[in-house]
């Protein structure tokens, strides 16, 4: 990978442009091996702010040139450059005068004359044995792939937000929604006075099964929290304490807008189990309580 980085040139910058300059879709075409790699090109582009879609060569010419608007443009992986195959769709895209992108390690090659854009891959051997299964090769490709696609991602801006609004399934999108979300109307939440006899907030902490209590101010403002821990290094003192004795002061929080992601890292630093979770606009006022295996994502 050292020697494929080492062998960008402005090649790679012109790529990136003619991406963002790309008004429709960019349309990515590669058979076997290189197909693959085209197919998850096309995915990774759209996902980070550039629309694709992969079409089959074969398939091309037998009415997927429909596909192809004049607002498009073409990148095409082969590393031989001499695929067949491409031609009618090369043919196609030419005539319509759409930007031709090209992943090849020919300079010469019938793919290269068709190409307006030209990225050179390093002539190394495959991995295979025989030297001939694509290995090495499509290796090269997918990285080149994935680099256009986050220079193209960074150059365009396309923000987190942007990014995980394209992934909504999965650990990242589990992770990128906000932790309000998480919090389930009409459960019990633990909340007592500061004057509170510890033994009522242990029956309000055992309603509510997530080991811990917030203590609020006459205004509903969290102040204080009591934990599992909090009763076990307090015990003997239960029958005679208020809720103000035992509690731990300025509890750690987090908005109802932060994000899972982010409130599990803040958990992890802290190292507690639990946390509430507070009104984004009324700081301080408690309207969730979370366990730490609330945020773990269940297959």
């Amino acid at each position: 990978m050292t020697l494929l980085a080492d062998s960008l040139d402005i090649s790679f910058d012109l790529a990136v442009r003619a991406i963002l300059a790309t008004r429709g879709r960019v349309i990515t075409t590669g058979m076997g091996k290189a197909g693959h790699i085209g197919r998850k090109v096309a995915a990774t582009l759209s996902s980070t702010g550039s629309p694709a879609i992969f079409v089959h060569p074969g398939e091309a010419a037998h009415g997927d040139l429909g596909v192809v608007q004049n607002t498009d443009s073409l990148l095409v992986l082969s590393n031989s450059g001499a695929t067949i195959e491409l031609l009618p769709l090369l043919h196609h895209v030419r005539s319509l005068g759409l930007p031709v992108l090209a992943i090849t390690s020919q300079r010469s090659s019938l793919l290269a004359t068709y190409a307006d854009i030209t990225m050179l891959l390093p002539e190394v051997d495959e991995a295979c044995p025989e030297g001939i299964a694509p290995t090495t090769s499509s290796t090269m490709m997918l990285a080149l792939g994935d680099a256009l696609a986050i220079a193209t991602m960074n150059a365009r801006g396309f923000s987190r937000t942007e990014l995980t609004g394209l992934h909504p399934g999965g650990a990242i999108g589990w992770r990128s929604q906000p932790i309000g979300r998480l919090i389930r109307n009409g459960s019990p939440l633990p909340l007592a006075a500061l004057d509170t006899p510890l033994q009522d907030v242990i029956a309000q902490m055992t309603e509510a099964s997530k080991g811990a209590a917030g203590i609020v101010d006459p205004n509903g403002i969290l102040i204080g929290v009591i934990t599992d821990g909090d009763l076990r290094r307090g015990f003997d003192a239960i029958p005679s304490c208020s809720a103000e004795q035992v509690m731990t002061r300025n509890p750690k929080t987090v908005a109802a807008n932060v994000t899972v992601g982010d409130a599990a890292a803040l958990m992890a630093e802290a190292r507690i189990t639990v946390i509430f979770v507070t009104d984004p606009v009324l700081a301080g006022r408690p309207i969730g309580l979370v366990h730490l295996l609330d945020l773990v994502m269940l297959p």
